[in-house]
């Protein structure tokens, strides 16, 4: 497993901007915000930061959300690249914008817009290099945008069709962070059957599901949990039956020994070893 010198923090989706009238849940995204954490990763208020709204289908908008999230946090330096084609991955302003960001955040929306229209192409090129070789860079990602950093990437897939074959959509990714499978909005939209088809697919892959305002910290081939709801490990590298390739679409499938795991707010989990570190039971709530 290759050690990345970069950090990537993938976002489960409906993460807090601050967009708040009480003032107390503006001070609470202010301190313990995933936000506030993306910023401290890329080095506090003077990180250049560049937004990627090209998920969204309302791309003006989400930059506009996030221009105002990350100035409630202090930032100064803050810049939305609306890629809305392959051959705007190729214009020079963008990619000197990506040359010289400390951060990339990538919006929700339809993850597999991000694969096509930057997925191969000068941006996508720089995102890999600097990620592998330059430590303090940050690549962020909320739902879409956290789901395109895998290499098999969760294309779509309907809940209610949970546990059959045929029920999750792959596609290629950014592939990122190749020995991950992301998923998001979790728990929220019910989504057990559909990464479980994806690990069953690619078993020798940690499958993730993101709650909604609750991400990772991944450095070092390790994660820590931040945010408000929890994480779901599927490990399926242990699984003893898979009937996933002999199947027909629509069938019911078999698993066994699959490992899962729920992680919430700074636990930790080694992507190459396994080894989990939960946070003490008395310790305080963050």
């Amino acid at each position: 497993m290759q050690k990345n010198k970069g950090t990537l923090i993938p976002i489960g989706g409906n993460e807090d901007k601050g967009i708040e009238d009480d003032e107390m849940y503006t001070l609470d995204f202010i301190d313990e915000g995933i936000l506030y954490h993306v910023v401290r990763e890329a080095g506090g208020i003077d990180a250049n930061i560049v937004v990627i709204p090209t998920a969204s289908s309302i791309p003006v908008e989400v930059g506009e959300n996030y221009l105002t999230a990350f100035s409630t946090l202090g930032c100064k330096n803050i810049d939305v690249l609306d890629i809305r084609s392959k051959e705007d991955s190729e214009i020079k302003n963008a990619i000197a914008l990506i040359k010289n960001a400390d951060c990339v955040m990538f919006s929700g929306g339809d993850q597999s817009k991000i694969a096509n229209k930057i997925g191969g192409s000068t941006i996508h090129e720089i995102l890999l290099d600097r990620y592998k070789n330059e430590k303090g860079f940050v690549i962020a990602g909320t739902s879409a945008g956290a789901m395109a950093m895998a290499k098999e990437m969760v294309a779509g897939g309907s809940a209610a069709e949970s546990f059959v074959k045929g029920a999750v959509k792959m596609y290629k990714g950014l592939g990122l962070i190749p020995e991950l499978i992301i998923d998001t909005h979790f728990i929220r939209r019910g989504r057990f059957g559909r990464i479980s088809e994806a690990v069953a697919q690619f078993p020798k892959l940690i499958g993730l599901g993101l709650a909604e305002d609750t991400g990772l910290i991944i450095k070092n081939n390790r994660f820590e949990v931040i945010g408000s709801g929890m994480v779901i490990v599927f490990d399926g590298r242990k699984i003893k039956h898979n009937n996933h390739s002999v199947l027909q679409e629509g069938t019911p499938m078999s698993l066994t020994n699959m490992k899962t795991h729920i992680l919430s707010n700074g636990d930790r989990f080694n992507i190459k070893n396994q080894k989990i570190e939960i946070l003490p039971i008395e310790a305080p709530f963050i």
